[in-house]
């Protein structure tokens, strides 16, 4: 069995929250740093909302927010004035020990999965940090087939990039 085959991929419960967020710090600046409320926060306000388990552990999660969220990121807020259906894909980690194997490409396949489900949303949006570059990020979601449509700087002194994808259909 490949280690992508003995993954589990759940709606994240109340009881991962301290793994998320924990996995979430390991992953900082790739994602923003959060506290525990801005975490539950952003699970709460989420879409979509998924933990990834390999032997019953959590290895990682993925966060997405919809058009009509009260999200106040910066970013989103971005995306926000610009499209009217789209998904804000806010945060995605996967534990070290575990990169490289696959599993990032299974959570994007599930988010596109529950997209088609969901339904409305023509577009998944996305930053990736550009200065400093995040080198293996802006790699794999060009596979994936993500490409600019802008840029800005942050408060925190990052300039990202802005990124979208139409929505994969089967």
């Amino acid at each position: 069995m490949t280690d992508t085959e003995s993954a589990l991929i759940r709606p994240i419960l109340p009881t991962d929250l301290e793994r998320i967020l924990e996995l979430n710090e390991a992953n900082v600046p790739a994602v923003g740093s959060v506290d525990a409320d801005r975490m539950a926060f952003l699970v709460s306000e989420s879409k979509i909302a998924l933990a990834l388990e390999v032997e019953g552990a959590v290895i990682g999660f993925c966060l997405v927010l919809g058009p009509d969220s009260t999200y106040d990121s910066l970013n989103y807020l971005w995306f926000s004035d610009r499209y009217d259906n789209f998904m804000y894909l806010d945060r995605v980690a996967v534990d070290s020990a575990f990169t490289g194997r696959g599993f990032g490409t299974l959570l994007y396949a599930e988010v596109d999965r529950l997209m088609q489900a969901l339904g409305g949303a023509d577009q998944l949006a996305l930053e990736i940090n550009v200065d400093p570059p995040n080198v293996a990020s802006l790699a794999f979601h060009h596979r994936l087939g993500f490409g600019e449509v802008g840029q800005q700087d942050t408060p925190y002194g990052i300039r990202v990039s802005m990124q979208t994808r139409s929505a994969v259909s089967s």
